[in-house]
């Protein structure tokens, strides 16, 4: 048995919807039933899901504000008055503001942009900014992808004569601030169908009642946000993330035509890794190390050396990111080890002085990766005596609602069920840390603590088709809402396997079920090859795709996990090193069984003599159940053997080492008429002296040199003979015996059965010894 890594849920799919979908939209059944699953139970929404392009964007007006919106912002360029975009310094912030820098400059209107600084301003709208705005002479801020908890704000905002507009896609506190007006699909009574947009997609709706018409030639800025932001990729955002990636491939604007080179993706046919993965942490870095003015500027510049030069800057920045990351992942890691263990700690909240405050959401996330737990990382600034942080969450436990119940000591926090960001008084942190601990007991079970990994499809090989999978691909652009498919391949068999890479950290298998082959590549799985027995089926999950190498294509599965469902047999037989073998094996899963108490002492074993357990004396402490079991040497007899495996349960592996020093199989057992004529021998000659001529007799016959003396011992416990000093006397007389009735014939017999039986026999012979075994024991 190999236990999954993760747990893995199989979604579940109406077949008759799905049959019906097929047949209607003429698409491969597995097909039908993801798009079912994702909720596209219909022809219609399976169509507008596939097809949908601009024309399907909804109508901007039906966001609630946005009628008082777009007519404050008009008014202000009829009257020439200051605007002030007010941004956020994530990608979705600069991409909104972007969007808005287009926009307006379209429009003619006297403007700005403002992005405060993490690290001496903190997130969202605060009052310095403000009251600095009013001083310029601006009239009107409008905030972008920020300031739905700007309460405060709004308030000092009305006070010093300032019109105060939020645009934004944040939750919504319980007060929403006194501004002039609010355009957020989440706000209570908003009738908006979609309410899943970024802060750009809500830009770009702005931008689209200010134009008149949806501004297309932003789509490629509206992806990056989208995307990035990791928002669902259903609706409008599938609209602006598909369309923007395509507008995106074709950019003419200067910026993003560097920024793409930097990233290495210049003439590259663009998905939604590339900007999740490559773009989008790249225009974070800016805001998460320094100011995010440049990627703004770098954004609508229409100077290309301008442009290469912020895009250099920017791709610096992000390589400075990833090393600082590292090392303050490698210093968090030891926190929660050493201070926070998991298995004391539902939720990790962990704090040190002089963590940049700007990367620790990534942090975050590498912990909830590694210890997969809710987790908070704060940098802590002891001049201030604040502690400001970025939270990750795991299924089960919404981060946002949890953190809701601190409000008393979190005066600044936002965000969302699965992230969420915060300022509070670093004397507050162990209050918060023990709240949070308490709440995460309380609604989060053992098996909580275990990564959940959703699967779309259960497939068979034979459904693995390049058709299929460029058919799965339309549903692409993939992300939140819209994950890349998933497929489980139950009990398949392994024709190939075999570790590859340059350190052997990768794992490539060829799976087979007899007819079809699929291949598929493990990145980061070398170490699985040695969990997984050749003979048992496995089950595997990954992502499909297709293979393109020398003008050929076939599928192949990018692996995600694998599981044995069956105990598993492994074979180390004739091994050398086994013992570094079982070295390798989690120490507390391990059952190591002798019969032998010499195998206990051999060198090839020394290492290992405390942790054997010898049969029979031990047997009392001996259970199989969730065990690897390993058979170090060979048993007395196959009874005894076959008696252990039938009176314990099930172990999850068993491992056959099966070590000997002598090979009974392979010295013979004399056949009856050489007995005959032995016996013959020694009633002729009355007396022989064995120990003198016992091997010349030998090998006068061409027998074995062991022969001799084995069956003089065999005719000494029939009582056909005696013995003394190697001196041979024949008895007159005696009474007829088999030679079954001697001890030393029976044991040699049965030592070479058991070890034609288990040392010598083929791995499936082997295999179905055990399961005739368990067969006993079930019964």
């Amino acid at each position: 048995m190999l236990q999954a890594r993760t747990r893995w849920n199989l979604l579940p799919v109406p077949e008759e919807q799905a049959s019906a979908l097929s047949s209607a939209l003429k698409i491969p059944e597995l097909v039908a039933k993801l798009l079912v699953s994702r909720g596209m139970e219909t022809v219609e929404s399976a169509e507008r899901f596939l097809y949908s392009g601009p024309q399907a964007f909804y109508d901007p007006f039906m966001l609630d504000g946005m009628n008082e919106t777009v007519n404050r912002i008009k008014t202000a360029i009829e009257q020439n008055e200051k605007i002030l975009i007010f941004g956020d310094y994530d990608a979705d912030g600069v991409s909104s503001t972007s969007v808005m820098v287009y926009t307006l400059k379209a429009l003619g209107a006297d403007f700005e942009f403002y992005i405060p600084n993490r690290f001496t301003e903190g997130y969202g709208p605060n009052e310095p900014a403000l009251r600095w705005a009013r001083e310029q002479g601006f009239n009107l801020v409008i905030t972008v992808d920020t300031g739905i908890s700007a309460v405060h704000e709004a308030q000092v905002a009305k006070e010093i004569g300032l019109d105060f507009i939020v645009t934004d896609h944040h939750e919504p506190p319980p007060v929403l601030p006194g501004a002039y007006s609010i355009v957020n699909p989440k706000k209570p009574g908003c009738p908006y169908p979609f309410k899943g947009l970024a802060g750009v997609g809500v830009a770009f709706k702005v931008s689209h009642a200010l134009l008149g018409e949806a501004p297309l030639h932003l789509l490629d800025i509206a992806c990056i946000g989208t995307i990035a932001d990791l928002v669902p990729l259903v609706d409008e955002n599938r609209i602006i993330a598909r369309e923007g990636i395509k507008a995106l491939e074709r950019t003419t604007k200067k910026g993003l035509r560097a920024l793409l080179e930097v990233a290495g993706l210049k003439d590259t046919v663009l998905n939604a890794e590339h900007v999740g993965f490559a773009i989008g942490p790249r225009v974070n870095a800016a805001g998460r190390l320094d100011s995010a003015v440049p990627a703004v500027e770098l954004f609508t510049t229409e100077d290309e050396e301008a442009a290469k030069m912020l895009a250099s800057e920017i791709d610096q920045l992000n390589k400075t990111r990833q090393s600082i990351v590292s090392e303050i992942t490698k210093e968090a890691v030891e926190e929660v080890e050493q201070n926070f263990p998991p298995e004391d700690n539902a939720v990790l909240v962990i704090a040190k002085e002089g963590w940049n405050p700007g990367v620790i959401g990534i942090v975050a996330s590498r912990l909830v990766e590694k210890f997969y737990r809710p987790t908070i990382v704060l940098s802590i600034d002891s001049e201030k005596g604040l502690a400001k942080g970025s939270a990750r969450s795991i299924e089960g436990f919404d981060m946002f609602e949890n953190l809701s119940l601190s409000r008393d000591i979190l005066p600044h926090f936002g965000g969302h069920p699965m992230a969420a960001g915060m300022t509070l008084a670093a004397s507050d942190l162990d209050e918060l840390r023990s709240r949070l601990n308490r709440q995460g007991r309380e609604q989060l079970t053992e098996e909580d603590f275990k990564p959940v990994t959703a699967i779309d499809l259960e497939c068979s090989l034979d459904e693995v088709t390049i058709e299929t999978i460029e058919q799965m691909n339309k549903l692409a652009p993939f992300g939140v809402n819209n994950p890349t498919p998933r497929v489980l391949i139950p009990d398949v068999n392994i024709s190939e396997i075999k570790k590859i890479g340059s350190q052997s950290n990768h794992l490539k298998i060829q799976f087979s079920d007899g007819k079809h082959k699929l291949d598929a590549i493990g990145f980061h799985k070398g170490e699985l090859m040695d969990e997984l027995s050749y003979h048992s089926p496995v089950s595997a999950v990954g992502e499909l795709s297709i293979n393109e190498w020398n003008g050929y294509r076939k599928p192949q599965l990018m692996l995600s996990d694998l599981a044995v469902r069956e105990w598993q047999l492994f074979d180390l037989r004739g091994l050398r090193d086994a013992q570094k073998k079982l070295f390798s094996l989690p120490e507390s899963k391990v059952l190591i069984i002798a019969f032998e108490e010499e195998t206990m002492k051999h060198p090839a074993f020394s290492e290992l003599q405390e942790r054997i357990y010898l049969y029979p004396q031990q047997k009392d402490q001996m259970n199989f159940a969730g065990k690897y079991v390993v058979f170090l040497d060979v048993p007395k007899t196959r009874e005894e053997f076959f008696y252990l495996l039938e009176s314990n349960p099930e172990p999850e592996r068993t491992y056959v080492i099966f070590h000997q020093e002598n090979d009974q199989f392979f010295s013979s057992v004399p056949t009856r008429e050489q007995f005959r004529w032995f016996y013959a021998f020694l009633t002729k000659r009355k007396l022989f002296d064995a120990s003198r001529h016992g091997e010349e007799l030998a090998r006068l016959k061409g027998w074995s040199k062991e022969a001799v003396p084995f069956m003089s011992k065999v005719f000494f416990e029939l009582d056909f003979v005696t013995i003394e000093n190697g001196v041979i006397t024949i008895k007159d007389r005696p009474e007829k015996k088999d030679l079954k009735h001697s001890t030393t014939y029976r044991n040699k017999l049965e030592q070479a059965a058991i070890e034609n039986q288990l040392v010598y026999s083929s791995y499936q012979e082997l295999k179905n010894c055990f399961h005739q075994s368990r067969k006993t024991h079930q019964a």
